[in-house]
């Protein structure tokens, strides 16, 4: 069942609520605010709890804890359902995609970075019970294979409880059984994925946070104080490494959000349903703050002045 609905909420109750389900969590917002998406709902199949979690914050994170608090004595098996996400813990990086699957430590400090709007289900599984079935030197951490039997089985598990399969089926005490049944097809289904160290590959880490970027600059072209040092704050990495991502495909970070904008600029003029309103207003919405290095920037571009552009896409 689930006993607590999911609806839109502004960041601070959302923030709130994922608190409230999941426990010392903190997350801020993407630069653009005002665009947040947040929903939270949580279900409880006989004592087996599952938070549904659909947002496009910027990252969502838990600082070093200990087992001494009763929201750190779960590990989170999660299920990316939509969207594409980063998990970082003990230095380690992995990427989800949609129907991945990965096993977090809630002791531990840890981050989700979601690239854009996500939507993924976290299972709140006993620390104490996946340590018993792991050696406790192995990290709690890492995505889980679905390339062997016990991942197979284990993802049509998860995929029966997240729909609501289960619901009208489990018995009071059969809570304890499918968390038993988790945690014991987690074990092969890490240690498997774990056996392959080059399933990762720095190629695939750098791409990822190469589309980061991009989506989280397009999700905030309106915003003025949108730089290079806003963007890797957001993505955690420095101004440096930053800029190789675009370098290494012969672009530049600053180029890159100036074609963006000039792109959105460019379509809001063509826009017949805009078509009286002023092109400055047109250039502060996409971020510029000088109409005049607006017009000079739109004309090197497009080999057109804002305003013949505007004409010529109106004519006949």
């Amino acid at each position: 069942m689930v006993d607590q609905a999911a609806r839109p909420q502004d960041f601070d109750s959302w923030l709130r609520a994922l608190q409230g389900v999941c426990g010392r969590f903190e997350s801020r917002p993407t630069l653009n605010h005002g665009l947040f998406i947040g929903e939270i709902a949580r279900q409880d199949l006989s004592g087996l709890e599952v938070a549904q979690i659909r947002t496009n914050a910027g990252v969502i994170s838990r600082q070093r804890t200990s087992i001494d608090h009763e929201d750190d004595r779960h590990c989170f098996l999660i299920v990316q359902r939509s969207g594409r996400a980063q998990l970082r813990q003990g230095g380690e990086s992995i990427e989800l995609a949609p129907g991945d699957m990965a096993l977090m430590d809630s002791a531990r400090a840890c981050e989700i970075v979601p690239h854009g709007l996500i939507e993924h289900a976290s299972f709140h599984l006993s620390r104490e019970e996946v340590c018993r079935h792991m050696p406790e030197s192995r990290p709690k951490f890492g995505k889980l294979s679905q390339h062997c039997a016990s991942g197979r089985v284990l993802r049509t598990l998860v995929e029966q409880i997240c729909g609501g399969e289960l619901d009208d089926c489990a018995g009071l005490e059969e809570g304890d059984a499918l968390q038993e049944a988790l945690i014991a097809l987690l074990a092969p289904t890490l240690r498997q994925q774990q056996g392959h160290p080059g399933s990762e590959s720095d190629g695939s880490h750098i791409a990822g946070l190469r589309s980061m970027a991009r989506q989280l600059i397009d999700q905030s072209l309106s915003e003025p104080g949108l730089t290079p040092l806003s963007l890797a704050k957001q993505l955690n990495i420095s101004v440096r490494q930053l800029y190789r991502l675009f370098e290494e495909q012969g672009d530049s970070v600053c180029r890159f959000i100036q074609r963006s904008r000039l792109k959105r600029s460019a379509a809001d003029l063509s826009n017949p349903r805009l078509r009286n309103e002023s092109i400055t207003d047109i250039a502060f919405r996409w971020g510029f703050t000088d109409s005049a290095h607006f017009s000079r920037t739109f004309k090197k571009h497009f080999e057109q002045s804002p305003r013949e552009y505007r004409a010529s896409a109106f004519q006949g």
